[in-house]
């Protein structure tokens, strides 16, 4: 029977992941307060993460698009008198190096969304200032305002810029003068964040184990073994877990066993891969053994007067194939 390997897209699985509210609200409580439960779950409603917008001026128009991983409405926050805020989440498997300017786009496009859904009902100079009417917008007008969170769930500690001004080659004499724009970052591998969400402090707890590139493989894998089953982690964060870190896992086992026994399918999972680069790296040196004595063959009968013709005709090869071997044994000789 042929087994299903799981694919797991990081994308995808993180996605699906973080669209769960209690997941999505105890995240932004720890980046954003410490873990203190402001944000509340059913406060939470999904939005539209597709962010259009068109910018124009009097000789060009264009459309902007850009896509949220996960972008949520919190409707009330009474302790801090906040009736509605967007929080965003950006997930990045890689370094950005202009990642601040990303953030920037997306929260633009978000307020200017807002911007154009207000400007529709100024339509008509009724009831507004000259200047409201040209501004399509009241002087009171207010808008939502916007968080973006950036999570990196990379191996390598995040070395790019977390601000506009780092991007810039900026004088001290000029820098008060020009706008900054900064950005939260997160990383999986290594953060002082407080969770209270069972699940959020395994998932980062795994994600700081199998993202650790200074201990051997083994050892990382008897780690996130141990864990998973102290933990008795539960099966969606061991697959958002292997996701973001770039493992496989094998479905047919995921179906068969119950949560308790994920760490078995993990454990299992991992042995198979080293197994199989093992097998690669055997076959590769079978090959290439092969190939080496075939190249010394040719260059042999060769040496010995034979055409190239010849060698095709008792060989079978190809005369490209010939060539070949004939220039890495004069490259290897040299």
């Amino acid at each position: 029977m042929v087994q299903q390997k799981l694919e797991l897209k990081p994308d995808a699985v993180l996605k699906q992941y973080w669209d769960d509210n209690e997941h999505f609200a105890d995240f932004f409580n720890a980046v954003l307060f410490q873990g203190e439960a402001i944000i509340k779950s059913q406060d939470l409603c999904d939005v539209d993460s597709q962010e259009t917008t068109v910018v124009e001026n009097k000789k060009m128009m264009r459309s902007m698009q850009m896509t949220r991983d996960v972008v949520k409405l919190c409707k009330h926050s009474n302790k801090h008198n906040v009736e509605f805020v967007l929080l965003g989440m950006e997930s990045q498997e890689h370094i950005h190096y202009a990642m601040p300017m990303r953030v920037m786009g997306y929260d633009y496009i978000a307020y200017k969304k807002q911007y154009d859904a207000n400007a529709k009902s100024y339509k008509e100079a009724l009831g507004v200032t000259e200047d409201e009417y040209l501004s399509r917008m009241r002087k009171a007008d207010r808008f939502i305002p916007v968080i973006t969170v950036v999570v990196y769930y990379g191996e390598k500690p995040w070395d790019a810029a977390t601000s506009l001004h780092a991007m810039l080659v900026l004088e001290d004499m000029v820098k008060p003068f020009v706008n900054d724009y900064k950005m939260q970052l997160v990383e999986a591998r290594k953060n002082k964040l407080h969770f209270h969400n069972i699940n959020n402090q395994d998932l980062f707890q795994l994600l700081a184990i199998l993202l650790n590139n200074t201990r051997q493989k083994d050892l990382i894998k008897q780690a996130a073994i141990a864990y998973t089953k102290e933990h008795k982690v539960d099966k969606s964060v061991v697959i958002t877990a292997a996701g973001a870190a770039n493992c496989k896992l094998d479905y047919s086992q995921m179906e068969t066993k119950g949560e308790v026994d994920m760490c078995t399918v993990f454990e299992e999972t991992w042995q198979e891969g080293l197994n199989e680069g093992l097998e690669r790296g055997i076959e590769q040196g079978i090959e290439q053994g092969v190939s080496q004595g075939e190249n010394n063959l040719i260059c042999k009968m060769h040496r010995n007067g034979m055409s190239i013709r010849d060698i095709v005709i008792l060989t079978g090869l190809t005369e490209k194939r010939i060539q070949e071997a004939l220039r890495n044994g004069q490259e290897s000789n040299e």
